[in-house]
């Protein structure tokens, strides 16, 4: 995958990168291409929400860009990395081919994932989840309705401060900075992913779905969500030692930022 005019891929062991969202104008699709053109990794998770059929469903949107995203983790399943799809609540009807593999592609309902070190991590989208926050109504429309109109105004906002030359801004993430319910939807949602690792009697969980990047030890166990591409431009990455850390790739060309690392970060027995 190496180019010319770019350093040599950064080896890895895994990459778990969910929430791009292809097929919606607030996919960060640039920044998903140079990731995935930066770095080599043995296997690849989609852990979810990978195509936005849910957008698709009531207008289309696909530039040449997310073809080019889709392209390059087929010609990645080609050249030997293993890759499995782990659909999510915005592309569920891929569900139905849990249990198949389509064009090296494996597409699981769920999965668990030992690590270099020996963890075994459960790795699920997280939508299943949403039933212990079924109390907080305000969320709930969020994730739905409200959710899509903070990301287009989000998406306009930032049209105009990059012509202006300023950074990328989530207007999504400082609302949910900022409300209650919101900050409560979160913390639920983390302590019910690291309980339903905990009583499957693994290590821990890997999950996307809320668009928050986290790395911490919850409930006993390392709860990990990777993020999200519209937002954070953030992937979990396993290197080959066993650790995982949490990767920003807000810059073009290398990860600006790591995050959150295991490190010091273990299961309790």
């Amino acid at each position: 995958m190496s180019r010319p005019d770019r350093p040599d891929p950064i080896k890895v062991r895994s990459v778990f990168l969910s929430d791009l969202h292809l097929g919606t104008r607030e996919c960060r699709a640039d920044r998903i291409l140079d990731f995935l053109h930066s770095v080599d990794m043995e296997q690849l998770y989609l852990v979810g929400d990978v195509i936005d059929l849910w957008s698709l469903s009531k207008g289309i949107y696909w530039p040449q860009s997310h073809s080019n995203v889709l392209r390059t983790i087929l010609g990645k399943a080609k050249q030997g990395t293993r890759v499995i799809y782990v659909p999510g609540n915005h592309d569920e009807p891929l569900r139905e081919f849990c249990g198949h593999s389509f064009g090296n592609i494996e597409f699981h309902r769920e999965y668990v994932h030992e690590t270099a070190r020996g963890m075994k991590m459960l790795v699920l989208h997280g939508d299943e989840f949403d039933g212990a926050v079924k109390g907080i109504r305000w969320i709930s429309a969020l994730g739905t309705h409200l959710y899509d109109i903070s990301l287009r105004a989000g998406y306009r906002l930032n049209t105009v401060r990059n012509a202006l030359g300023f950074p990328h801004w989530s207007l999504v993430t400082w609302l949910k900075g900022r409300v209650g319910n919101a900050v409560r939807y979160v913390e639920r949602f983390e302590r019910a992913a690291a309980h339903a690792a905990r009583r499957s009697g693994l290590d821990g969980v890997i999950c996307g779905h809320i668009h928050r990047p986290e790395v911490a030890t919850l409930e006993g166990v390392l709860y990990c969500n990777d993020g999200d591409w519209v937002e954070h431009c953030t992937a979990l990455v396993e290197d080959r030692s066993g650790e995982l850390e949490l990767w920003n790739w807000a810059q073009p060309g290398h990860a600006s930022e790591h995050l959150h690392a295991s490190r010091g970060l273990r299961a309790a027995a």
